[in-house]
């Protein structure tokens, strides 16, 4: 359900009013009179209340690296990354909207069911990918797809997944399109649930830390939007990772928008960051759209999880370019100008690729020539995906219990068969969609244990 336009377009000084009231902070007596009993709080005499976590020094800070020209900023600390490696980063970062271009106008054309693209987001997702081990738990929402390519899940298995073919080692075929999972590269099965993955998540990190021969090396890393921070499975799962504790990166990708509800009505505190400290944990903004920054960051949110063994809290302030998903048309509320005002302004991969220029490192011949490359990969990867069968429909069956197939699956399972067997040829419309399986539906009555 969309929200009335009068209620999402809040004056810009009305919200900027209403973000201040929320960082007020008092100046406590510098002499406290002891310390309450049980505790390090100090007691004071004065009646005060307070709203800040920044000491009334105003809003949380951004850490950034590179302004939106691709300079480094003063005092800023540059990862040190070689020329080659720069090139692999700046590959993947294009190869996400390559993709999205190809696959959101795939559905649009009938031939996949869902698409989700990560325009504007591609610092965030790559870098953060950069900076974790290739055997680090990943938790993912929904664009969290560079994740998963950058540990080399390849082209051909996203397309596989997409189209739930016989080659989708996801799900075999059983999950809507974006649902990537892949126990080889550490990636968890992606849930439509909002926000389950988090309270997940802690308890992987957590699994992680009574493992010896995992602990004190490896974490987990979950990824989620600004709103499914309003979700209570946010908060179960922070309280758990820094009580219990348990070594987890929680990555906030705050992009302006749950689905329709822009961050102005999500939240009346300071962002996401704000949370942190009411649990304890090590917190840090990150400019979202700065690669660098995002791989500074969580790097020693990183090394912080595996060193105190509990959570750490990034929050990467970016902007949703495209829709929500496929189901959406963001310029219902929000104005087309806003959206190419930021693609003009504060481009991620724009920003990274001026940087590249300023050290020599990338020309206008190699921007062509890596964009025709990528583009002819996602062709061919789409080609050979579309024209693949499904994984058979027994498959259907399978891979729900352990051990010998209960009796309430195999009733369901003959059931369908005896459905097939009776109007399988005789319906045209079952007719053509068994001739999408591998094998036409024949091997359902037969045993799936």
């Amino acid at each position: 359900m969309f929200r009335p336009a009068r209620s999402i377009c809040l004056p810009l000084q009305t919200a900027i009013r209403r973000r201040n009231l929320a960082t007020t902070m008092p100046k406590f007596p510098v002499h406290a009179q002891g310390l309450l009993p049980t505790s390090q709080s100090p007691i004071v005499s004065e009646l005060q209340f307070f709203n800040s976590v920044t000491g009334g020094a105003g809003q949380i800070p951004t850490y950034r690296v590179l302004d939106g020209a691709g300079i480094p900023i003063d005092g800023a600390e540059i990862p040190e990354i070689s020329e080659e490696y720069a090139h692999k980063l700046y590959e993947h970062m294009q190869l996400l909207p390559t993709m999205d271009n190809v696959l959101y106008n795939v559905q649009r054309q009938g031939k996949i069911s869902f698409y989700m693209t990560a325009y504007g987001e591609e610092a965030t997702i790559i870098g953060s990918a950069a900076a974790l081990a290739p055997d680090d738990e990943v938790l993912g929402q929904y664009r969290e797809m560079g994740v998963l390519l950058w540990r080399g899940f390849g082209i051909n298995a996203i397309m596989a997944q997409c189209f739930g073919n016989q080659e989708d080692a996801s799900g075999k075929g059983r999950q809507m399109p974006m649902h990537f999972g892949s126990p080889q590269h550490h990636f968890h099965t992606i849930s439509s649930t909002l926000a389950t993955q988090i309270p997940q998540a802690a308890g992987v990190g957590f699994a992680l830390k009574r493992d010896p021969a995992r602990r004190d090396k490896n974490i987990a890393v979950v990824y989620f939007g600004e709103g499914a921070a309003s979700e209570g499975d946010f908060h179960a799962g922070m309280l758990l990772a820094s009580t219990i504790p348990s070594p987890t990166v929680f990555l906030a990708r705050n992009n302006g928008f749950a689905i329709s509800t822009p961050s102005s009505e999500q939240y009346y505190g300071d962002g996401i960051a704000a949370r942190g400290p009411g649990y304890g944990v090590d917190t840090i903004r990150v400019d979202g759209n700065d690669i660098l920054a995002v791989m500074n960051a969580v790097k020693e949110a990183r090394r912080r999880c595996l060193e105190s063994g509990r959570a750490v809290l990034v929050e990467a302030m970016t902007y949703r370019v495209g829709h929500h998903s496929t189901s959406d048309d963001s310029f219902a509320y929000r104005g087309r100008q806003e959206v190419e005002n930021v693609k003009k302004i504060d481009n991620p991969i724009t920003r990274f690729r001026l940087y590249m220029e300023s050290k020599g490192w990338w020309s206008e011949e190699q921007e062509e020539i890596l964009k025709a490359k990528l583009k002819k990969d996602v062709m061919q990867a789409f080609k050979h995906a579309e024209s693949l069968k499904r994984h058979d429909l027994r498959e259907l069956f399978t891979d729900v219990y352990g051990g010998e197939e209960p009796w309430n699956l195999r009733e369901q399972r003959e059931e369908l068969a005896g459905l097939l067997k009776k109007y399988g040829q005789a319906w045209e419309p079952w007719r053509n969609e068994l001739a999408a399986f591998k094998d036409r539906g024949e091997k359902v009555g037969g045993s799936s244990s």
